[in-house]
């Protein structure tokens, strides 16, 4: 190759590497007017669409539970109100009252005034260590010790025992939905009954077919369990010795042969059976109730010892599994721990009697969030609250002797709370449901 034919060469390389040159001071131009366009940038975007979604979410969830806790709180304060207002207005239609009694009103009154001014102590919690400040509602913490009104307001029965709709007859088992329907265990009328909100009579949704065994009739039903997802009930139908299914008028038994009178089911959808004659509490998977189930309290004879029952009735159980059992003829209420060999004693204990460390005949038993067992103290027709580890519980309604009075019980049995803390009594022995509203 010649220098002329080299030189040639050169200048073409030359002229390859000015237009590569030229090409990418073009995509550098292009890129300078793009910027927006770097994919960087769309990710960004994509953030800031998302994170704002998130806030306008998050900003919604706080201004509704800000506006639902605001409302209970003057809820509260209404009922606090009207029970003052009926009080004035005794007091004037009696015209009997002193000066003890004026200030009392007073003190109530500015009591009221106080708690409407400042309803509640919400405030705003913001994280600083978050890129954006996020914020939490912050609630007050509810009351260790609720109270209710003493005076009951019958909801469901009270019309004398009957088969008629507006009746009941020795009603046992309750359940009360968020809608505040109320569903019976209508023992002695072998049915199951569903009593809507404010309504005057219920209607039947089980055993319309009178007493007797066949799969579409029931005997002396007791425990019930309200599964309102697959519109279901699961019945203890005690005198037909079976635990039975309804589902839109389908019947199954799930369990044959046992001497149930009440259930329970966990958040992982066991269900759990008492067995009053072989003192015992059995559990069962949901769909194989054809096995023998799991003793979970009890199984160890008739007994005072603290791995014995003597007949056990109203069962709950509460999210970490443990299962608390009214053991209802040893007048004390036992907690039995997940795969524990023996209970141990969280309700009475101390013999049948009327002193606040004992029971009589124990019946329903609910535990709320806060650990503290409220129980159905059936032969002292009064309802009690325990905390456990306490020497003795405390009344919660009743206690007034046995009666028809509002403030009076004649063998409380079945439990239920609403999902405003209102406390519903199955007032066995009246024939009739109360509801005690809950005032703090």
């Amino acid at each position: 190759m010649d220098l002329t034919e080299h030189q040639q060469r050169l200048n073409e390389e030359l002229h390859h590497i000015i237009n590569d040159y030229n090409e990418f001071k073009e995509r550098i131009n292009r890129k300078k007017q793009n910027l927006h366009g770097h994919s960087l940038i769309k990710q960004i975007d994509q953030w800031d669409i998302i994170s704002s979604e998130k806030i306008q979410r998050k900003a919604k969830d706080c201004r509704e539970i800000v506006i639902e806790s605001s409302q209970t709180c003057i809820n509260h304060i209404e009922m606090k109100f009207n029970n003052l207002r009926e009080q004035i207005q005794r007091f004037q239609k009696e015209n009997q009252f002193n000066e003890i009694n004026l200030n009392y009103l007073r003190n109530q009154l500015i009591e009221i005034t106080e708690q409407l001014n400042n309803p509640s102590t919400i405030y705003i919690h913001q994280n600083p260590q978050s890129l954006i400040d996020d914020i939490l509602i912050i609630l007050p913490k509810k009351s260790k010790f609720n109270k209710w009104n003493q005076n009951a307001i019958t909801v469901a029965g009270g019309n004398g025992e009957g088969q008629q709709l507006n009746q009941l007859s020795q009603p046992s088992g309750i359940f009360v939905d968020k809608e505040k329907n109320i569903f019976i265990g209508d023992h002695d009328n072998h049915r199951i009954i569903a009593w809507k909100y404010n309504a005057k009579e219920g209607q039947i949704i089980a055993g319309e077919n009178g007493e007797g065994d066949r799969m579409d009739q029931l005997d002396g039903p007791t425990g019930i369990i309200v599964d309102q997802q697959s519109h279901s009930i699961i019945i203890a139908d005690l005198n037909n010795r079976r635990v039975v299914q309804w589902m839109n008028q389908n019947q199954q038994i799930l369990i044959h042969n046992i001497d149930c009178s009440y259930l329970a089911m966990d958040k992982s959808g066991f269900l759990y059976v008492n067995d009053y004659k072989n003192n015992e509490v059995r559990r069962w998977k949901i769909g194989d109730h054809n096995n023998e189930g799991i003793v979970v309290a009890g199984g160890n004879g008739k007994g005072t010892q603290l791995n014995q029952l003597n007949c056990p009735t109203f069962i709950f159980v509460d999210k970490d599994q443990s299962v608390y059992v009214s053991d209802s003829s040893n007048d004390r209420v036992m907690k039995w721990r997940k795969d524990a060999k023996q209970g141990r004693i969280v309700a009475g204990g101390n013999g049948e009697g009327r002193n606040l460390n004992q029971l009589s005949s124990p019946a329903g038993v609910i535990v709320d969030d806060l650990g503290q067992i409220y129980v159905a103290d059936f032969g002292n027709d009064r309802v009690m609250r325990w905390c456990e580890d306490k020497e003795e519980g405390e009344l919660v309604v009743g206690g007034n002797g046995v009666g028809y009075q509002s403030n009076q019980l004649n063998g409380p049995i079945g439990l239920s709370f609403d999902d405003e803390g209102n406390l519903y009594v199955a007032d066995y022995l009246n024939h009739r449901i109360e509801k005690f509203e809950i005032i703090c």
